[in-house]
């Protein structure tokens, strides 16, 4: 994260009329620098201020990407928006499910109106789902108004792909098959003041069945703690209370490093961090969910008293067939243990239903965990196949009536589990951050409890930013309504 002294500090540093620098960091500030001329001079063409725009799909580390990227465009001569007919927009895409996908291109059917009505107009897309081949054929072929086509590797080279098309009007491709290398100290601006996501490691090495995120984002890379925490503190500087540490695995983090560090360990530094009072992570992997980790969240206030352990299915048979690597009743043991350390945790999940060979009985197992764990709440998904992936061939594929059959029975035990885990908490008075104005309830404000659960309480936008106690008086199922009480 920089200030703008800095960052004009250092590009100030720079010869602009020379070869671009060797290393990452430094060419990508040449190249913002000479888009600075390019685009006040389009500017001025114009006869207003060119516009940008990011169009986010799927998770927080896209949506971190995103904030990268808007900063590149902000720093680059650009006037943030948040509409779509800006001068500059950039779809950063998803591809975890096929729906994702067709989203995208949706969007993009709907954009290219918008693109013959604006000279100025140039459109992009990056992302997961340019990592797949046959996805960038069709845009090129069936969204041939696209001026920009990137991954997830080279993200870091956004700059000098803006110049590129900028100053030849040239439509350009640049998808990389891999990286080993990490780049992460680039201009951002954040979507929020007081809170912020910090990617801690990319990629996945675990393969699981059904899911394509190892093949678009590559292998396993941590990024070194101490840029980690130097990075914290300086958002801790800028005013950011609440940071959430973004991998695939977290669990993972560190083992590829030179001078090995636990995610556990990492954590615990974090929360050392002067000025951040709440830590968040996501996401990590039962597997590999360790005693040392429940014991720092356990130890530490600052770590948010929320876990999200995605548990995909209850029956040990799936789970082999989705390559999870642990059973019904590890997993049990996990969250019950976690219970038992951290009285006061939200456990958290996501449930596939429908997946390959899935019978009544694998149901009913996952029902079985549903009810012996407790779910504060769940993200439930009817299976999707992924092309690419080792389930999508698969030759016995669910039936779409029994899926719906056992997607609602699922979907009731979540939903039951959560309305009784939530109405527990009715009385209690509890630390909230306020995030935003509740746009359903005039004169509310929404916050959001250590556990993550939602609170709507009466307040004004002045109050965002704050960490308030709350009543929680009123359990609506999922969230709450309560009022804010004297300290």
């Amino acid at each position: 994260m920089y200030t703008d002294t800095k960052l004009e500090e250092e590009i100030a540093a720079i010869d602009l009329m020379g070869p671009e620098p060797s290393d990452e960091h430094s060419r990508e500030l040449y190249y913002i620098g000479k888009l600075r001329t390019l685009i006040a001079e389009r500017s001025k063409e114009a006869g207003r201020l060119l516009t940008a725009c990011t169009v986010t799909f799927g998770c927080q580390m896209n949506a971190r990407d995103s904030e990268k990227l808007i900063g590149i465009l902000v720093q680059s001569g650009f006037a943030p928006v948040e509409t779509e007919e800006a001068d500059f927009v950039i779809f950063n895409t998803c591809t975890v499910r096929d729906n994702a996908d067709q989203r995208t291109f949706g969007r993009l059917g709907r954009i290219s109106h918008l693109k013959k009505k604006n000279p100025y107009m140039k459109v992009a897309i990056c992302g997961c789902m340019m990592q797949e081949k046959g996805n960038v054929d069709k845009v090129r072929k069936s969204y041939p108004f696209v001026d920009l086509i990137f991954g997830t590797h080279n993200i870091y080279r956004f700059a000098q792909y803006l110049w590129e098309v900028y100053s030849t009007d040239k439509k350009a491709t640049h998808i990389w098959e891999k990286t080993d290398q990490i780049v992460e100290n680039l201009p951002v601006e954040r979507k929020f003041s007081y809170k912020s996501g910090i990617n801690i490691m990319f990629g996945c090495d675990n393969f699981c069945s059904y899911c394509i995120v190892p093949y678009v984002r590559g292998r396993e890379r941590s990024r070194d703690p101490r840029e980690i925490l130097r990075e914290t503190e300086s958002l801790a500087q800028d005013g950011v209370r609440e940071i959430m540490l973004l991998g695939q695995n977290v669990n993972s983090y560190g083992k590829g490093l030179e001078n090995p560090i636990t995610f556990a360990e990492l954590l615990d530094e974090v929360c050392k961090v002067d000025g951040i009072r709440r830590v968040r992570f996501m996401t990590p992997h039962p597997k590999d969910l360790s005693y040392d980790l429940i014991r720092v969240i356990r130890d530490n206030p600052k770590a948010a008293r929320h876990v999200h352990l995605p548990l995909q299915s209850g029956s040990d048979r799936i789970l082999k067939r989705m390559n999870r690597h642990y059973t019904k009743e590890q997993f049990i043991e996990l969250a019950l243990k976690i219970r038992e350390e951290i009285p006061d945790v939200s456990i958290t999940t996501d449930i596939i239903v429908g997946f390959p060979g899935e019978t009544a009985e694998d149901i009913e197992d996952t029902l079985d965990v549903i009810r012996r764990v407790g779910f504060d709440n769940a993200y439930t998904f009817i299976y999707s196949p992924r092309r690419g992936t080792p389930a999508a061939r698969m030759e016995d594929q669910v039936p779409e009536d029994v899926v719906k059959e056992g997607f609602n029975k699922v979907l009731t035990a979540v939903q039951e589990s959560a309305r009784t885990r939530s109405a527990a908490l009715a009385g209690r008075v509890m630390e909230g951050l306020v995030e935003e104005v509740n746009s359903q309830k005039e004169g509310y404000v929404t916050c959001r409890l250590s556990n993550n659960m939602i609170v709507h309480v009466p307040g004004d936008a002045s109050l965002i930013g704050r960490f308030v106690p709350v009543l929680l008086e009123e359990c609506r199922g999922f969230y709450y309504f309560g009022r804010i009480v004297e300290e």
